[in-house]
């Protein structure tokens, strides 16, 4: 699926249809994690250290997924704190950036670079949120991104992405059927 810019209702829609969960509907859950990411300017990535090219990105999973597969709650209360979260961040970034890549194209490889994890609160429960740089050799015209969270343990997790290139956005509803998506930069300036 190849991403072209949109305008920022679009990604309203999304994220308003994404939050209206009936009280119902919030007992019981889905996973979902959004992630979202940042360009400086419309067209090119940030300059970082070496004169590589910089995206920052930040992903909030829900903690109530990764402590099926981490288990955070170690004292099995039910309820999972900062105390129970901290000392396994590490272990969180190790699991979750695996499933998540990306691709600059030919001669352009690009990495993730964790930077920080703090801990989100959102309408269904808390989430870990991942704070992350894409740093590719050079800005990418497109960018590929490839997402796999969960999907091999629950088929029907959903991973709701945003991307926004100074104030033009493209958005997509990652899945098993639709994990990979390319992301068309506009030329600077452009749209």
């Amino acid at each position: 699926m190849t991403l072209w810019w949109r305008q920022a209702p679009l990604a309203w829609s999304l994220i308003a249809l994404a939050c209206m969960a009936s009280p119902e509907a919030t007992a019981h859950s889905a996973s979902d994690a959004y992630l979202t990411m940042t360009t400086d300017t419309p067209g090119s990535a940030a300059t970082g250290s070496a004169g590589k090219a910089v995206i920052h990105g930040q992903w909030d999973i829900a903690l109530r997924d990764l402590d099926f597969v981490l288990k955070l709650d170690a004292n099995g209360d039910g309820r999972i704190t900062w105390g129970e979260v901290r000392p396994r961040m590490a272990g969180i970034e190790s699991y979750a950036y695996p499933y998540l890549e990306f691709d600059g194209g030919s001669g352009n490889p690009c990495s993730v670079k964790p930077r920080k994890q703090m801990i989100d609160d959102h309408a269904d429960g808390a989430y870990a949120a991942l704070f992350f740089d894409v740093v590719c050799r050079t800005a990418p015209k497109k960018l590929t991104l490839l997402y796999h969270l969960f999907f091999a343990i629950d088929p029907s997790h959903r991973g709701i992405f945003i991307m926004n290139t100074g104030g033009n956005l493209a958005t997509a509803l990652l899945d098993p059927d639709h994990a990979k998506i390319d992301l068309v930069l506009p030329a600077a300036g452009g749209r």
